[in-house]
């Protein structure tokens, strides 16, 4: 029997939420101080020692029993519940104005304001040229 097909294998649940992480074992075993034979080895193991996996859990940002109940197909599941019509989820990543009318409209208000500056120093420049004409 594979490890693939072993539903408890631990060693291959590490190594398959080390690689949703984005984590390459390198990165893995730096962060728990072994090497990255070590990690090899941890992941093709079926089992892992409890104050081991608490150790991985922990450099993974999981919980021990997230590792011990991750499964493939669990993962797709989840995922796919954000395709079904009843989610909501997809109506938040539409967007409901123009992005360059917006940033145009910064552009703008930025504008007026460096005007609304620049007067403002006129004006004291003013005021101070008139104190200063009458001493």
């Amino acid at each position: 029997m594979s490890t693939l097909t072993k539903p408890n294998h631990i060693g291959r649940k590490i190594s398959r939420i080390r690689e949703l992480r984005d984590m390459k074992q390198e990165a893995l075993a730096q962060a728990l101080g072994i090497s990255q034979q070590t990690i090899s080895a941890i992941e093709n193991s079926e089992t892992v020692e409890e104050e081991r996996l608490i150790e991985v859990a922990k450099a993974l940002g999981v919980t021990v029993e997230a590792i011990k109940n991750f499964s493939e197909e669990g993962m797709i599941n989840y995922f796919n519940t954000f395709n079904d019509s009843d989610n909501n989820f997809n109506h938040y990543n539409t967007c409901t104005f123009n992005p360059l009318d917006k940033l145009m409209e910064t552009v703008e208000e930025n504008k007026k304001l460096y005007e609304r500056l620049l007067q403002s120093e006129k004006d004291k420049i003013e005021y101070l040229e008139k104190l200063l004409q009458q001493k």
